[in-house]
């Protein structure tokens, strides 16, 4: 195992290896109170920290430093308590590596952050170490190659930016200022998936810093083995400082637009049918929500990145849809929807979620769901449409195994006020449990499961995702995330 080490003054002198990783440093600086992965206390020698600030490119936040609440600031305020023992904001690939072997070789519990858009809060810790890679969002294209060479820490925006430039796109999500690296190693849902696949089908290369220290290129051709558990098995085997993507051509303007309804039994059953026969093209996904008044309605965006003509004539028979309060459709810049939900979905705001996979709307769901959802204080529901290209793929084809999905749905809190958690938190629940019997799985980048539900998310491919975490992350170093267990 190759590790890289921090104590070049230990080295240099032969210190014996039972003393403390940097023990021989004669810095003075004071020992920082830490967690391990087990889950006790430990102590980090202050010499260490010390020579592990000094390899950084980047920086290096105590708790008591000049930055550190900055940092630590994730998207979900409902994590916001969190304070973990050290923060390493990197900026390179070594960076990482020097990040890594210091937590690994004292067993230090380790959270990754990107985007830090974890809705569970896997970016972070009490008393962990964060690794920070928010600097690392370089985004480079070739458009010639039709490829997209991105920072693990980029956000969604940069890479839609930089390839929209040049009339092309890749599967992103839903709000830009997502992470790539979370959202591509779950999947990667967006808008254009059912044209396109999903994220990690367009992942032609990932490059990896592993928990032994290795870097390692994984794509179809190199370390083959390792592309397939990134893709769809989170960031269990490493953390990915660049990822390499497939481009495709797309016209910038789409048409489409957003149709506001009344909630009825009929605009579910009607929604249902639609989409059993809606071409790749069209992406349709309502969100059932409150108006700025606090009425209950139907907010149904609608998306077609094909021809516009097509497109006018595959959602025209929306507009005589009864129910309907306002909305039309025509052209509009892919940008700008992309970052539509960005204001909304804001940084610091109190969310909660459970979601699963939906196979088919069956009649009993769709009955459940309209009693729910016409009852007073229903929670926020939404949908993501899925299916097209996604289920042309096999499932054991990559680690991401519900490719038979037609939607994801979602059922969500969002508030500004941690007192009225506990509510909020009981209504989805209430809601969920409803409607998880007519469900299959769920998007792992979503939830925050045990164990043993992770094991039944990935199925008959989870044999071979702890196999390959036995082989990388035999320590479960990276246990931060829908979590796998080595095989023993």
């Amino acid at each position: 195992m190759k590790r890289r080490t921090f104590c070049k003054s230990a080295v240099a002198a032969g210190i014996a290896a039972t003393l403390p990783a940097c023990g021989g440093s004669t810095n003075d600086s004071a020992s920082i109170d830490a967690i391990s992965t087990a889950g006790a206390e430990i102590s980090l020698e202050g010499a260490a920290v010390d020579e592990l600030a000094a390899s950084l490119s980047g920086q290096l936040y105590r708790q008591s430093d000049v930055g550190y609440d900055t940092a630590r600031i994730l998207w979900n305020g409902m994590f916001d308590h969190k304070r973990p023992a050290m923060i390493a904001q990197c900026q390179s690939v070594d960076d990482v590596r020097n990040s890594v072997m210091f937590a690994a070789e004292r067993g230090l519990l380790v959270s990754v952050k990107g985007g830090g858009h974890s809705l569970p809060g896997k970016s972070t810790s009490d008393g962990g170490m964060m690794i920070d890679m928010s600097q690392m969002h370089s985004a480079s294209i070739d458009p010639d190659a039709r490829t997209a060479h991105i920072g693990g820490g980029a956000l969604l925006g940069h890479l839609d930016n930089a390839a929209t430039e040049h009339d092309m796109i890749t599967t992103t999500g839903i709000v830009s200022h997502t992470g790539v690296g979370g959202f591509t190693l779950g999947g990667g849902l967006g808008r254009v998936d059912r044209m396109f696949g999903l994220a990690i089908d367009n992942l032609l290369e990932a490059t990896v810093v592993t928990a032994s220290g290795d870097v390692v290129v994984a794509s179809e051709e190199e370390n083959a083995d390792l592309f397939w558990g990134l893709r769809g098995g989170g960031g269990n085997f490493g953390v990915v400082t660049e990822f390499v993507y497939r481009l495709h051509p797309f016209n910038p303007m789409v048409y489409g637009g957003t149709l506001i309804f009344e909630r009825s039994r009929e605009l579910l059953d009607y929604y249902a049918e639609y989409c059993l026969t809606a071409p790749d093209e069209a992406n349709v996904e309502p969100n059932f929500i409150s108006s700025p008044d606090g009425t209950p309605i139907a907010l149904i965006e609608f998306v077609y990145g094909g021809d516009h003509a097509k497109g006018a004539e595959v959602f025209a028979p929306w507009l005589e849809l009864p129910g309907r309060l306002s909305g039309d459709f025509g052209p509009f810049p892919y940008r700008e929807i992309q970052t539509g939900l960005d204001g909304i979905a804001h940084h610091g705001l109190q969310y909660y979620l459970k979601s699963g996979f939906v196979v088919t709307m069956t009649p009993e769901l769709i009955e459940i769901m309209s009693e729910r959802l016409l009852s007073p204080g229903a929670p926020d529901v939404w949908f993501q449409h899925v299916g097209g290209a996604i289920a042309r793929v096999a499932p054991d084809a990559t680690a991401y195994l519900h490719r038979d999905a037609a939607f994801n749905l979602g059922v969500m809190y969002t508030g500004d006020d941690p007192a009225n958690n506990e509510a909020g938190i009981a209504n989805v629940r209430e809601f969920f449990y409803d409607v998880a019997p007519h469900l299959k799985g769920f998007y792992t980048n979503l939830n925050d499961e045990d164990e043993g539900k992770t094991w039944g998310n990935y199925g008959s491919n989870y044999p071979r995702l702890a196999e390959l975490k036995a082989k990388y992350d035999p320590e479960n170093l990276f246990r931060l995330n829908a979590n796998i267990n080595p095989a023993t």
